[in-house]
């Protein structure tokens, strides 16, 4: 994601780490390289006009510390000012009252509708929400309410709708005391959007709000629209009043100028952040995590997260102590194999490694887990659990039964020994924490 502008800050941060000092030259162009990625990205004017003087002033007044070379610390500079830029610590939600409603707000085509599902199906998966409620409100577009039906049948979530009534605010009133009567303590309001800001919206959203008195006003915005997101923002937030903004399509090679600038032109926060088309693929807005991304630095803190919603605590320590002591079998490899594709794409949990998000991934076959799996699927239960040598005839065996060569079986034995050597020497999972940072957000 970001593409170039995490690409001109990789290729900035290999120029300045390796400085044992910063002269009035090179720290000019190390500033005017930030300005013109920032620029590029589509970051809004002014909002980097006063990020390249933060940077400047910091860098000069700073006194350099020992243990790092003046490179270095002119990008953790840049490192903490542009989480300080993007709001410093993840923002919760205010789910205080029963029932906590959440208006979604924004303009057609920015996603609001999938936005309903994807957080209602967060809250679930988080336990922030016992009974959510989804409501169509977005009665002007077309095949809304189906949509909107369609994407909570698949996480088992109540919509409410009223097809005799052609009026939101009517929607609105009725469903207050449907929600009190069910014990629904969450309520997501799906409403209208238009193709463009008007008078006649922002009409309907304020009556809305005042029928509602929501606990939280998200504004939906697709951050490929870049410059143009961060001024539509300011004007929801100016008509309306939101409390946050839910970013989507992050996953694609969009400039990011909308994620750097729209905290600073609101003074909202930054709340979730869409990653891909799956109703899972929503996180929390983490400054921490976005300036890594912006930085080339990996994300280890969502890693970690997601690592954790799928695996848990027992199963990692027996597998960590199998691991160390080279129990670990074929049958082992099958279950992380299903484990790992059950996180997402290969490619995108490898972009998440610190270093890795350079790399160029595109001739990686995601295909080939498959394929593993389908050998390791073909071996016996004991061939499994490593209680027999895989002989020739045996892999002959394998691999007829799962339609690949012997070349394939070869392949996977050796990779598989070299991985449990290389595994053996690894940091303890305690120690991987540490380093990684990563908690689960409450």
């Amino acid at each position: 994601m970001l593409g170039k502008l995490t690409e001109k800050m990789q290729s900035l941060i290999g120029k300045m780490s390796g400085k044992s000092r910063l002269s009035h030259e090179n720290l000019a162009d190390a500033v005017r390289e930030v300005r013109l990625a920032l620029l590029e990205a589509d970051v809004n004017y002014s909002v980097a006009k006063a990020f390249i003087q933060r940077v400047k002033e910091k860098v000069l007044g700073d006194t350099v510390l020992k243990s790092v070379t003046p490179g270095q610390q002119f990008i953790k500079i840049v490192h903490d000012e542009l989480k300080t830029l993007m709001g410093e610590e993840e923002s919760p939600l205010n789910l205080r009252k029963k029932p906590s409603i959440i208006m979604m707000c924004g303009l057609q085509g920015s996603g609001k509708t999938t936005q309903c599902a994807k957080l209602a199906h967060f809250l679930l998966k988080n336990d922030l929400a016992k009974k959510p409620l989804v409501v169509a409100c977005d009665l002007a577009r077309p095949a809304a309410i189906a949509q909107l039906q369609t994407l909570c049948q698949k996480i088992d979530v109540p919509v409410f709708t009223k097809d005799d009534v052609k009026s939101s605010l009517k929607v609105a009133k009725r469903v207050l005391k449907h929600a009190h009567d069910e014990g629904h303590d969450v309520v997501i309001v799906d409403t209208a959007g238009r193709l463009h800001i008007d008078q006649t919206l922002m009409d309907e959203l304020r009556q809305l709000k005042k029928i509602f008195n929501p606990s939280e006003i998200f504004f939906v915005a697709n951050a490929a629209t870049g410059q143009d997101a961060v001024n539509i923002a300011a004007k929801f937030n100016e008509e309306i009043g939101m409390t946050g903004t839910i970013l989507t399509m992050l996953d694609g090679s969009v400039r990011g100028g909308a994620a750097i600038s729209i905290r600073e032109i609101t003074g909202k926060p930054l709340k979730f952040e869409g990653v891909g088309e799956r109703l899972d693929d929503l996180q929390p807005f983490n400054p921490t995590s976005m300036a890594d991304r912006i930085l080339g630095m990996g994300d280890t803190i969502n890693l970690v997260r997601q690592a954790k919603e799928h695996i848990d605590d027992s199963t990692a320590k027996d597998l960590e102590k199998k691991i160390r002591k080279a129990a670990f079998t074929y049958e082992d490899y099958l279950k992380q194999i299903q484990t790992f594709r059950k996180m997402g794409s290969f490619k995108k949990m490898l972009g998440m490694l610190p270093g890795m998000s350079g790399l160029k991934l595109e001739g990686l076959d995601e295909n080939e887990l498959f394929r593993v799996e389908s050998i390791i699927q073909s071996m016996t239960p004991k061939e499994r659990r490593g209680e027999c040598e895989l002989s020739v005839p045996r892999r002959r065996r394998i691999a007829k039964g799962s339609g690949r060569k012997i070349d394939d079986v070869n392949r996977l034995v050796k990779s598989f020994k070299e991985a449990k050597r290389f595994f053996k020497g690894m940091p303890s999972r305690n120690k991987l924490e540490k380093l990684m940072g990563g908690t689960p957000w409450r």
